[in-house]
């Protein structure tokens, strides 16, 4: 059975742009997703980016949801420790009732960004401890069966919306287990552990009234275009600029050339951000679709969501085309 193809979109402010820009972009991102068969487009929380617009995740899907008619829409994720579980379920609970039977909602407990900005989001590094209670009470409000008495929220949808949970770690993966909830492995940017994590998981799984088998998404970059010189050209482009962004936090320090970012990359200083892209598809058609087999048969994943990074809208709403036309997708009308 063909793979499940699915999007996660960071909604990327590229050099020159501007956050609206940005949002625009997503738009018709989705929509070409939408024409070209993908099960889903999931938008990440990140704060303190400046290249990453997606920080008021629910918002951004309501507006994308709004110009879509048909493909699922979500959090990939929404990282649960920065907020309240009963304002999530509210916002997820809204977006349900508005678009019914398109909402998704990962799960994640990192802080999306930095130490700093997680003081200014948590106020408590301890938040993180909380986790797997926090997915209970969120799973009890979206429910109707509150873990708190007295306490409900308003709106809840009359459908189900459906909890992932998201991680780079054993960690995660034995939360999904226990729990029976799609579990989605951040490989596309923390590869180290991900086949033993997914092992665990399907190892530790317990059947739960979301899931009856393991459901296991993996992320992987994608640089598809009509010849491989142009999809190597789209990936050296990009992972430069993300290098040289990590590198280059500060105003008035040193503008790198693409040279030193090249030599700084294949050095053992730069082999650690080099590493963390480890898993990524490049070529034409016929590349991108042995890569990907080759990758989903490795893990047994039942879907790969794809992050596609080229700089120019054209270029990422091309490669979202040719890997959809490589890669024959299976629609599934069960929720997963």
């Amino acid at each position: 059975m063909p793979i499940a193809l699915s999007i996660l979109d960071l909604a990327t402010i590229a050099p020159g742009q501007s956050a609206r820009e940005s949002f625009a972009n997503s738009v018709v991102l989705a929509q070409a997703a939408e024409r070209s068969g993908y099960r889903r487009v999931w938008y990440a929380e990140h704060h303190n980016m400046d290249s990453i617009a997606s920080s008021a995740t629910s918002v951004l899907i309501g507006h994308v949801a709004e110009h879509t008619d048909t493909i699922r829409l979500g959090a990939g994720g929404i990282m649960l420790p920065n907020h309240s579980p009963l304002v999530i379920a509210e916002q997820f609970g809204t977006l349900e009732t508005l678009f019914p039977g398109r909402i998704d909602l990962g799960l994640g407990r990192a802080p999306g960004s930095d130490q700093k900005t997680m003081y200014a989001l948590r106020r408590d590094n301890s938040s993180a401890d909380s986790f797997p209670q926090d997915v209970l009470e969120l799973q009890g409000f979206l429910s109707g069966n509150s873990r708190i008495p007295g306490v409900n929220a308003v709106p809840r949808a009359e459908g189900i919306v459906p909890l992932y949970i998201l991680g780079s770690s054993l960690f995660g993966a034995q939360l999904a287990a226990h729990l029976g909830l799609p579990y989605a492995f951040a490989s596309h940017f923390a590869p180290g552990a991900l086949h033993e994590a997914v092992a665990v998981y399907r190892d530790k799984f317990q059947p739960s009234e979301q899931l009856a088998e393991p459901y296991v998404i993996a992320g992987v970059n994608v640089f598809a275009a009509d010849d491989y010189e142009t999809a190597a050209e789209h990936r050296a482009i990009a992972y430069r600029d993300r290098a040289r962004r990590m590198i280059q936090r500060r105003p008035g320090q040193h503008d790198f050339s693409d040279d030193e970012i090249d030599a700084f990359l294949a050095s053992p200083n730069g082999a650690q951000l080099s590493s963390m892209t480890k898993y990524t598809a490049v070529g034409t058609p016929d590349e991108i679709r042995a890569y990907l087999a080759d990758f989903a048969d490795s893990i047994g994943a039942d879907e790969l969501i794809t992050a596609h990074y080229s700089q120019r809208i054209e270029d990422r709403i091309r490669s979202v085309e040719l890997t959809a036309q490589a890669v024959a997708t299976v629609a599934d009308p069960a929720v997963r």
